[in-house]
């Protein structure tokens, strides 16, 4: 066996010898393997379990050498939807992955075996093409032996640690050292049974890894003790989670967030969302508590605006709205609960004309509120049905019976950013101290308008700086809004690997409360563009995870499906797509959604450049006097007229704006449009002006287009070795294929000047669907 392995490696080539799970392999085979290494000098990569590097007696078996010790980061929230899909062969509902990914803490064996043992006990149902949760726990006795195996070899007070752990959640790690001994702790963090992070607080908190392991403990049968444990440690832990007030300290560069973004990223999703979860579930049932206590609408509010951004509770909000003495309390406070009546009216199904009445009938009740309920009807007209005529006339009405109403503020900045009008939205909401009823609008207005009006780098320091303050304050409605206009913001300027980290950490909470669960409907069609874009064929993404009784038209970017669905479809004719996608853009724009149909036309233009959606655009442009495209759009003009000379001069003198990442994509796409319709003139032209462009100002982002398929400006014997160079190196590519390296190398470079990319690996990347590789 060492001589036929060995021989086999000594083959020409980069070769490696890899073993898989090295706990599972016995000693014979390891000396073999490690007797093949020794001659042939090939390095072997080894994985195995978490606890440790060698499993007991396997050490001693390998002989010493040189050695690198990796730790695999968990997997995020779209690897756990990919595998989840690829183990039960449909993808599974955002709930149930953004709950799996916080059982497993991202452990691929435990996504697979959680995914696995929950089907095969009726926990998860198959509808509609998804699987949903059909309760409220995951938990069976299948997993049983899988958390056993994790558990195996600990000590009787590790085991005992773990339990007292389970039953205090998660806890400052000075707090836990009352009730678990500061060594054993050690141990089990030693053990990677411990993940340990910092609160908003800067308090360094410690729970359980993975939490499945807390349902373990949980469980009845496991000790008869369990109950006089539970409460010593009740008793024990006394301090409970505050309600905190932290002043927030604004970033200071778009850099210095970005920063701080990446440093996050290397945090676990998983454990943030438990904790962020875990604190946010002792708040609501606290407020619970106090309104079933005392039914005032001082209490309902307090829940209800819980609500508004965290995973509802649609018996409880139906029982406080129905039970709640609303006689009594505060009007400001009663107005919210009437909004918040209208809100879930429309949530629920009952239609927008049972919540407009609703609104009425508190009008009627409340005439010095008049004026607010019936902006709170315009605004929901506006969002659900279309933009009222006459828009301007009532809004200067209402703001004549009440010129400081914060509610008027609010309702007139959203509506003046469907229409496209940033400036007037950022007076709405400056002219306002603000109204309690609406919690963190105003915020989400003032990002969204810093961006629609080109402050780019404004908006995302602005919108990154109120995530972590909502992050601190247990806001999930702030941490999801403020996310959107964060991940809209970065997508923009082509930071898509920070924009989809933000976002996953919103997946991975879960779906929110009934007001933003359509932005997170909009991040994950945004999440699942690139995969949409990338794929030859139409392909599942995390868009699929978003509610599919969506319209197709809406009044924010991304809150519809219909730009998705287009993108999805893959309509890689030109001349299509550029019909389709106008058609849309005018549906949008018949319905009053100038800043959707503005952005839309944005995007289309640059992914597939067409003449009537960019004239849709320029049109848009010009009405709203918007300048801050104006070089974009003078570039798209000369591609689409192919007007070369033109372009040349005018990517030339390119000052760099908030649209340099749409200018490359534009001339990607560009390209694309070309090799769609086998023009191998025009492709050659859009790339060597994507060459010039990218040489002047280099990115290491790629823009975003469609996958192109079968068609490469290169021959096929380019193509041949450009598929070889991905992983050969040139002397080998010659001598596999019985040429001189001279002749590779020319190949090389005519393959690299031809298709415009930068490096070997790029070539590969682009060669490699085309068809005489495949």
């Amino acid at each position: 066996m060492v001589d036929t392995l060995a021989g086999r490696l000594a083959r020409p080539g980069e070769r490696v010898l890899v073993v898989d799970d090295l706990e599972f392999v016995d000693t014979e085979t390891l000396a073999v393997l490690d007797a093949v290494r020794l001659r042939t000098k090939r390095p072997m990569i080894v994985t195995m379990g978490e606890s440790s590097l060698y499993p007991k007696g396997r050490r001693a078996v390998l002989s010493p050498g040189p050695e690198a010790r990796v730790q695999l980061n968990p997997l995020r929230y779209e690897h756990v939807s990919e595998l989840i899909t690829d183990v039960l062969g449909a993808p599974a509902d955002a709930d149930t992955t953004a709950r799996i990914l916080t059982k497993s803490a991202g452990n691929p064996r435990l996504v697979a075996r959680i995914a696995e043992t929950a089907s095969l006990s009726d926990l998860l149902a198959l509808s509609n093409g998804q699987w949903h949760m059909t309760g409220d726990t995951l938990w069976n006795e299948h997993l049983q032996g899988a958390v056993e195996s994790l558990l195996e070899g600990l000590e009787s007070d590790e085991l005992t640690g773990l339990q007292t752990m389970a039953i205090a959640g998660t806890a400052p790690i000075d707090v836990l050292q009352r009730v678990v001994h500061a060594d054993v702790l050690d141990r089990l963090e030693q053990h990677g049974l411990i993940s340990v992070m910092e609160d908003p607080h800067n308090n360094i908190c410690a729970a359980i890894t993975p939490p499945v392991l807390a349902d373990y403990f949980r469980g009845q049968r496991v000790r008869t003790s369990r109950r006089v444990l539970q409460d010593r440690i009740t008793r024990t832990l006394s301090v409970s989670p505050q309600e905190p007030n932290v002043d927030v300290t604004p970033a200071d560069s778009l850099m210095g967030v970005l920063a701080a973004v990446r440093l996050e990223r290397s945090t676990d999703d998983a454990a943030t969302a438990r904790h962020f979860h875990e604190r946010l579930s002792v708040l609501e049932r606290r407020r619970y508590d106090r309104w079933d206590a005392e039914k005032s609408v001082s209490n309902a509010v307090a829940l209800l605006g819980v609500y508004w951004g965290s995973p509802t509770d649609a018996s409880r909000i139906e029982r406080v709205l129905s039970e709640t003495v609303s006689s009594e309390g505060d009007t400001c406070e009663r107005l919210f609960l009437a909004v918040t009546k209208a809100l879930w009216a429309i949530h629920s199904g009952k239609g927008l004309e049972y919540a407009a009445d609703a609104l009425r009938n508190f009008g009627k009740e409340h005439p010095e509120w008049s004026a607010e309920v019936e902006s709170v009807e315009l605004f929901l007209v506006a969002t659900y049905d279309r933009m009222p005529q006459n828009l301007d006339d009532t809004l200067t009405r209402l703001h004549d019976r009440n010129p400081g109403s914060g509610v008027l503020a609010c309702v007139r900045g959203m509506l003046e950013l469907y229409r496209l009008n940033p400036s007037a939205a950022l007076n709405a909401i400056d002219s306002s101290s603000g109204f309690k009823g609406f919690p963190r609008i105003g915020p989400f207005i003032r990002g969204l308008a810093l961006f629609t009006s080109g402050r780019i780098e404004e908006a995302i320091v602005f919108a990154l700086d109120q995530r972590a303050e909502a992050r601190r304050n247990l806001d999930q409605f702030g941490m999801v809004s403020s996310t959107y206009v964060a991940a809209q913001a970065l997508v923009y300027r082509g930071h898509f690997d920070e924009a989809e980290y933000l976002m996953g950490s919103v997946f991975a909470m879960g779906r929110p409360g009934f007001l933003v669960d359509s932005l997170h409907d909009a991040m994950l069609r945004l999440a699942g563009l690139r995969a949409a874009t990338s794929a030859i064929l139409p392909t599942a993404t995390l868009a699929t995870q978003a509610r599919r009784e969506a319209e197709d038209i809406g009044p924010l970017p991304g809150i519809a499906k219909g730009v998705y669905e287009l993108v999805a479809g893959r309509p890689l004719i030109p001349a299509v797509f550029d019909r389709k996608a106008a058609r849309l853009i005018r549906r949008q724009l018949e319905r009053g959604y100038v800043l959707e149909a503005t952005y839309s036309a944005l995007f289309f233009t640059c992914l597939l450049p067409g003449r009537k959606v960019l004239e849709i655009l320029r049109q848009a442009l010009k009405e709203h006097a918007c300048t801050s495209h104006d070089q974009l759009v003078a570039i798209a003009a000369a591609v689409v007229e192919q007007d070369h000379q033109l372009l040349g001069v005018l990517l030339e003198n390119y000052e760099p704006d908030s649209d340099l990442y749409q200018v490359r994509m534009l001339l990607r796409g560009a390209f694309k449009r070309y090799a769609f319709v086998d023009d191998t003139v025009g492709a050659a032209e859009m790339e060597r002006a994507y060459s010039i462009f990218a040489t002047r100002f280099p990115s290491a982002d790629e823009p975003m287009a469609f996958n192109s398929g079968s068609y490469s400006p290169l021959t096929v014997r380019e193509i041949e070795i450009a598929a070889l160079a991905g992983h050969r190196s040139n002397p080998e590519i010659a001598e596999h294929l019985g040429i001189s390296i001279r002749t590779v190398e020319n190949h090389i470079s005519n393959a690299l000047r031809k298709s415009g990319s930068p490096t070997r690996a790029a070539l590969f990347d682009l060669v490699r669907d085309t068809s005489p590789f495949r």
